[in-house]
């Protein structure tokens, strides 16, 4: 089993950039699937980002590809989220996840971090 703990969130003006971190308990972080979800009030939580146990393959929503990048360091146990020319419709709750089984990709993940409140103003 992982723990997993998300920082970095905060209030970021439209346009500016943040960079979330989870960071992961366990000495088989290097094992996991790793992803990045959000839900803003009233919504659905929605797929962000994905990247394999190896690094090697990332995979991200259309609505932030090219602003968004995750990355991870397995030897830090710590998966990144960097997003940059942030809109205020991102505002949301940040959610790290991660999973043994399954593709990357495949939205279903099994353990998950509290969130990180993601304020963006207009």
């Amino acid at each position: 089993q992982v723990q997993l703990v998300e920082s970095g969130g905060g209030l970021v003006q439209a346009g500016g950039s943040l960079r979330l971190s989870c960071a992961a308990s366990g000495r088989t972080f290097s094992t996991y699937n790793m992803a990045w979800f959000r839900q803003a009030p009233g919504k659905e939580r929605e797929f962000v980002a994905a990247i394999t146990w190896s690094g090697t393959s990332t995979y991200y929503a259309d609505s932030v590809k090219g602003r968004f990048t995750i990355s991870r360091d397995n030897a830090k146990n710590t998966v990144y989220l960097q997003m940059n020319s942030l809109k205020s419709e991102e505002s949301a709750v940040y959610y790290c996840a991660a999973k043994l089984y399954g593709y990357a990709y495949q939205r279903s993940y099994d353990y998950w971090g509290q969130g990180t409140q993601v304020t963006v103003s207009s």
